[in-house]
């Protein structure tokens, strides 16, 4: 090679270099998917906090009708029942997606069963019965709601059911005022 070449190779090179001009647009094609997720995986993950607790807050409502014997004087089914709750609940819910347990474990809370109902394979088991019990009695309500999941990437996944899904309930239990 012969002298002239290499020293224009040079310093096409040192020009090459001191180019700064689309570093900036380099770096944040390198950081921008990992910022971004990170950003919707909080703003999902704030979300789907919201959506729980405006669950929880549904629940508990909706409960006062078995505490004080509102719903028992009323005779009232699981579907309506349901269908209360599903008025206190916001637009973020599809009220045929909720499910409502509701459980009366006679004078003592160390019978009461509140495991989840998901199955070995990550399923949800839909075993809901509703049973507002009787003056005095010990009752559990519960709602549950599967939330679906659009981040699982990048590591992060919350998802506690199959199908990128994640099982929202919410508990009320009390002991029916008399009535």
């Amino acid at each position: 090679m012969s002298p002239l070449i290499r020293s224009r190779a040079a310093a096409l090179l040192r020009r090459f270099g001191r180019n700064r001009r689309g570093s900036a647009a380099i770096e944040f094609a390198m950081v921008a998917p990992i910022f971004f997720g990170l950003l919707f995986a909080i703003i999902e993950t704030a979300f789907m906090f919201f959506a729980g607790q405006v669950l929880e807050t549904a629940v508990q409502d909706s409960a006062r009708l078995i505490l004080t014997g509102q719903a028992q004087s009323a005779s009232y089914s699981q579907t309506q029942f349901k269908t209360n709750l599903c008025g206190r609940l916001s637009a973020l819910f599809d009220c045929n997606g909720v499910y409502v347990d509701v459980r009366s474990y006679g004078n003592d809370f160390s019978s009461v069963d509140l495991a989840a109902p998901i199955d070995a394979n990550k399923n949800f088991v839909n075993n809901m019965q509703y049973n507002p019990g009787g003056s005095g009695q010990i009752v559990v309500v519960r709602a549950f709601y599967q939330w679906p999941l659009f981040i699982t990437g990048l590591g992060y996944n919350i998802s506690n059911l199959a199908g990128n899904k994640r099982l929202l309930s919410a508990t009320a239990a009390f002991r029916n005022e008399p009535y």
